[in-house]
């Protein structure tokens, strides 16, 4: 019996027609085009019907905070819109409300500086009022809370702080829709404070040195974020990166020319207190100090350190507890670095030390059992405690990574936990406080939605209600071995804003693909801010390519995701001197793609299919398509390209993974189980697929996997 076709039945049918045209067909590549037009109307028309379909709007808000309640009505932005903060406040807070308004202006329009009055005029739409400025230093126990309330004619934000009003404005501006040409915000209640006191994120930049321009962006991303700790790593065995003017080899030797000067630190933490972030310093010791001696050798256990590493990993390098001179320098130091930088905690590293420089030096051997120390790890504690009386006399506290957990110490330390919840659990339970950064290193590339997940006080915890008040929190951590300059940034956004939510947010707030929903959102005004995560990997495939528009290698990249430190180490050999300019400095950890993909599969085999599905079937169809179509181009490029040489694997998956998808597709739509030993030949083809290449992997498979699985028993489908 003839039936009649519906536009998007019709689609489809002409889309299945098009899958079996030849790969290079200029006849495919003008229907595709044309039936792209069409899919985008018709997806377009999906989403508008899903979205008025929608009775409470769907909030961009990230982090998630405490409590939120939606009232009726909304407040319209326009050139009336004023601002105005009452309470005694820093100079800073009137810099924020400057930010605040040209962030406004630049989303909405019509909205200039001068609209806010710091008089607290009764003509004013949002009232700010600030109890007080909050600590001359920031400390650890600030109160971050606050109170927004949204009213279809006026706005109120209140705050203890101005670190509290400045979070408040952060959601106020993620609170923005645009609607019906304009700029308006929902009639909310915001009351919001955070979960945990420390939210921080880790900066090394002794591999590879980052600017001052590039802390800066990154502090304006954490303020979004509402992290509240900038972890500085200024030094390593590979670079030591902070002016001392009592110690100068320091920047003559041993930083290659790069480092920050005095002025340069302070104006960070200036900019970085100017937006509600403290900056912690840390100067790893007694291990990890290539760089102190090649300096200063007369403190080290005996090591001949004639340049600094080019070699990623640990070198043989430590400093001597055993001689005095080590203190007294240490005292000099430390007393130049505690003006320079006001936090109260001081990051002394203490991690990896193996102590082996020790156990070879007779006169270190012979300290040793003098002081009855049996183990490098007893001679490292007897350092700490020498080291913590120069950080009390100098108004600080001593903060290191799980190796300085010792009994030996007093108990107001604080330790980092690189190990594990296990580590962490371990030093709550003997009274120490703690940080928590094992699942947060974003060298890794673990996906948003694993860091989102993981918990420095999960549900499931065996620690008293005393002990987990120890815990304080958790750190993100961006190691610089791979890193530089032009590709920080898309290796540490969006996915430490998923990270930022976990510190922040209740413990309950656990919704995956919600979080990838708002994390979209956020993504982009990152980048309005000023961050190059997008920007970035796409100005450097322009290069890579030697063109303007590389589509191509665009469509490959949007599927795929660098390898993890380690991978990579092992697979190209990285050092200091390493060129980080190939197409896995070029791609993003996990891309949105993998979240599409998975979601389009998931609907496309759902039975009873909507005509959102068929939309959902046809976009899947086009994706698939676009893979075989850029397979053969970056082939070519890979042929002619020296940087992208190693592409050529990784380019034929692609095609082949297309056409499987294609494939498996068309049997689903013909209701036409695969012939025997199809889904054996591709599920091959996936598991080579899944093998190291290129130091990056596809993002889709374990979704591809459920769709060839589906396509070969089609015929048992409703």
């Amino acid at each position: 019996m003839d039936r009649a076709l519906t536009p998007r039945a019709e689609v489809r049918e002409n889309l299945m027609v098009i899958t079996r045209l030849p790969n290079k067909s200029c006849l495919r590549r003008f229907a595709i085009s044309c039936l792209s037009i069409v899919l985008i109307s018709l997806v377009f028309s999906a989403t508008v019907w899903g979205q008025s379909a929608e009775s409470t709007p769907q909030l961009k808000l990230m982090p998630l905070p405490r409590s939120v309640k939606i009232e009726s009505g909304a407040l319209v932005l326009d050139f009336h819109f004023h601002a105005g903060i009452e309470g005694s406040h820093d100079v800073r807070l009137d810099a924020a409300m400057g930010r605040f308004l040209e962030r406004l202006d630049r989303e909405c329009g019509g909205i200039r500086r001068a609209q806010a009055d710091p008089a607290g005029a009764a003509a004013n739409v949002l009232h700010l009022k600030v109890d007080g400025p909050g600590g001359a230093v920031q400390g650890v126990d600030e109160d971050e809370s606050y109170r927004l309330t949204i009213t279809p004619t006026s706005a109120l934000l209140t705050a203890a702080t101005d670190v509290g009003a400045m979070h408040g404005m952060e959601t106020f501006l993620q609170l923005i829709a645009t609607e019906n040409d304009g700029c308006q915000l929902p009639a909310v209640t915001v009351d919001d404070a955070p979960r945990f006191r420390w939210r921080g994120f880790m900066l090394d930049v002794s591999r590879h040195f980052e600017s001052v321009d590039v802390i800066k962006r990154t502090i304006d991303g954490m303020a979004m974020a509402k992290l509240n700790v900038f972890h500085w790593h200024l030094s390593d065995d590979q670079g030591f990166r902070a002016e001392s003017r009592k110690f100068p080899r320091f920047t003559e030797a041993a930083s290659n020319g790069m480092f920050y000067t005095q002025e340069q630190m302070r104006e960070v933490v200036a900019y970085a207190r100017g937006r509600g972030i403290r900056v912690v310093p840390e100067f790893d010791m007694p291990g990890h100090t290539s760089s102190w001696l090649l300096a200063y050798p007369e403190i080290g256990a005996g090591e001949d350190i004639r340049a600094l590493p080019t070699v990623f990993g640990i070198p043989q390098a430590e400093l001597d507890p055993s001689n005095e001179k080590t203190f007294k320098f240490l005292e000099t130091f430390i007393g130049e670095m505690s003006e320079i930088f006001p936090d109260t905690f001081f990051h002394i590293g203490g991690d990896e030390t193996a102590g082996k420089g020790w156990l070879e030096n007779p006169r270190i051997v012979e300290f040793m059992k003098k002081q009855d120390l049996k183990t490098p790890a007893d001679l490292q504690a007897y350092f700490n405690r020498r080291l913590l009386a120069i950080l009390a006399r100098h108004g600080k506290k001593m903060m290191g990574w799980d190796e300085i957990l010792s009994p030996a110490l007093p108990k107001d330390i604080l330790i980092q936990s690189w190990r594990g919840g296990a580590s962490l659990s371990q030093g709550a339970e003997q009274g120490f406080e703690g940080i928590l950064s094992a699942p947060y290193y974003l060298d890794a590339q673990k996906t948003a939605a694993e860091m989102f997940l993981a918990d420095p006080l999960p549900v499931e915890t065996k620690l008293t209600a005393d002990q987990q008040r120890l815990i304080l929190g958790g750190e993100v951590c961006m190691w610089g071995e791979q890193i530089y300059p032009e590709t920080v940034d898309s290796r540490v956004w969006p996915r430490t804003i998923a990270t930022a939510e976990r510190f922040w947010s209740p413990q309950a707030d656990r919704d995956v693909p919600d979080m990838y929903r708002r994390l979209r959102f956020t993504s982009l005004e990152l980048e309005n801010i000023g961050l190059t995560h997008i920007s970035g990997p796409e100005k450097l495939r322009r290069n890579l390519s030697g063109s303007a528009h590389p589509e191509a290698l665009d469509v490959m990249a949007s599927v795929i995701e660098p390898a993890s430190f380690s991978d990579r180490y092992q697979g190209q050999h990285t050092d200091a001197l390493s060129s980080l300019d190939r197409l896995v400095d070029a791609v993003v950890p996990d891309p949105v793609s993998r979240q599409q993909i998975a979601r389009e599969i998931e609907e496309a085999l759902t039975p009873g299919q909507t005509g959102d599905a068929m939309v959902t079937e046809m976009q899947l169809r086009k994706r698939f398509m676009a893979w075989q179509e850029a397979a053969p181009q970056v082939e070519a490029m890979a042929q002619y390209s020296p940087r992208l040489s190693d592409l050529q694997t990784r380019a034929m998956q692609l095609g082949e993974l297309g056409t499987m998808g294609l494939e498996a597709l068309a049997y689903l739509e013909e209701h036409t189980s695969a012939p025997a030993g199809w889904k054996d030949a591709q599920m091959a083809t996936i598991s080579v697929a899944e093998k190291p290449s290129a130091l990056v992997r596809f993002v889709f498979l374990p979704a591809l996997r459920k769709l060839v699985d589906a396509a070969a028993t089609t015929a048992d489908r409703p």
